[in-house]
């Protein structure tokens, strides 16, 4: 066993828990609004430190190898700041939803993250701060690092909305995940929306709504394709792989 941000876990980066204990994750992507299974409480609210970005390649879920979607990912506020971003202010608070998951499924739920998550995804540990003001919460988090391969970094707002708007995957279109993040921000909490989101959301409604008239993917003029690669309502699922079917739709 080692030692985490003052977490003890084993070899793959999980809590070690006994029969009492909690176990706590942290979802600020599809997470919010497709939860995963056997958790007993959810709670709003927010982690500090990181900006959410659409910077991370999806091969097996909002896309494929041959034609990567594009998920959100967490950056710390301090490696973003020394990047150019378009984007280029980004709220305090990261808004999402905390899980406790039952002790006694924590390495069956386990297994299930490591899996949803897999593709560029690693185990990071931070507080998390309760909308209704209770003591923060100390959650497993999973972030694509900018050392992962699939983190692509910054890109042309236009672009990315324009790759989003066509991109497929496994678990569906890559404008649901988008469309559905930006709802399920906007119900957690009246200070819960994030510019990034609903800019990028606001782009890909007007390029479909050109492109029913018409138009084309919006008219981009000047816009770059997003790079490869950068140097450097919910249900609740009883079982693991009910989960993994509602993750697919």
């Amino acid at each position: 066993m080692a030692e985490v941000n003052g977490v003890v876990v084993d070899a793959a980066g999980h809590p070690s828990t006994t029969p009492d204990e909690e176990f706590w994750i942290f979802g600020y992507g599809s997470l919010i609004w497709k939860p995963p299974p056997h958790y007993d409480r959810r709670i709003p609210g927010w982690v500090t430190g990181y900006v959410r970005r659409f910077w991370q390649a999806s091969e097996d879920h909002r896309g494929t190898p041959a034609a990567p979607g594009r998920v959100v990912t967490l950056i710390e506020r301090s490696f973003w700041a020394s990047l150019a971003d378009a984007h280029d202010s980004a709220p305090d608070r990261v808004w999402g939803t905390a899980y406790r998951i039952e002790a006694a499924h924590v390495a069956e739920v386990s297994e299930y993250l490591d899996i949803r998550e897999i593709n560029g995804y690693t185990i990071h540990y931070t507080p998390f701060h309760p909308a209704d003001g209770g003591p923060s919460i100390r959650t497993l988090v999973y972030i694509g690092t900018p050392d992962n391969e699939q983190f692509v970094g910054p890109q042309d707002p236009q672009a990315l909305a324009a790759h989003i708007q066509r991109s497929e995957g496994p678990s569906g279109r890559n404008r649901d995940y988008l469309l559905g993040l930006e709802a399920a921000l906007d119900r957690l909490s009246s200070e819960s929306g994030d510019a990034h989101v609903t800019d990028l959301s606001d782009r890909l409604r007007e390029i479909e709504r050109r492109m029913e008239s018409g138009g084309g993917e919006g008219g981009i003029v000047g816009a770059k394709e997003p790079p490869s690669r950068v140097s450097h309502e919910f249900t609740i699922a009883s079982s693991v792989n009910e989960q993994e079917e509602t993750e697919k739709v």
